[in-house]
């Protein structure tokens, strides 16, 4: 699990497009750019990473508490080039609008 998309944006005439994923702790942001460039092929500009602590959790039980603690993980912003338009998410039908299908 080297890597999960977690959120993308198409690019608009203002801003390029962009993803959040979640990365193990211990990539950096060099990881991250060589590991999207190298195998996905993608045009990367920048990478921002942010480390989340996980979780403290404390579960009672009839006994005793039994304490204990989510992983920690890390978030990496990646900005891709303006040649990348579209992140590949979704989808646009000819003929449906976005209200549910209503014609």
């Amino acid at each position: 699990m080297p890597m999960v998309l977690l959120h993308a944006e198409h690019a608009t005439e203002s801003t390029p497009a962009n993803a959040v994923f979640r990365v193990l702790p211990k990539m950096t942001k060099h990881e991250v750019k060589e590991y999207l460039i190298k195998i996905y092929d993608l045009p990367v500009v920048q990478v921002r990473t942010q480390n989340y602590m996980g979780k403290r959790m404390r579960i009672i039980g009839k006994r005793q508490i039994v304490y204990g603690k989510r992983p920690d993980y890390k978030k990496a912003f990646v900005i891709f080039d303006n040649t990348l338009a579209d992140t590949g998410l979704g989808s646009i039908i000819p003929g449906m609008n976005n209200q549910g299908g209503e014609e």
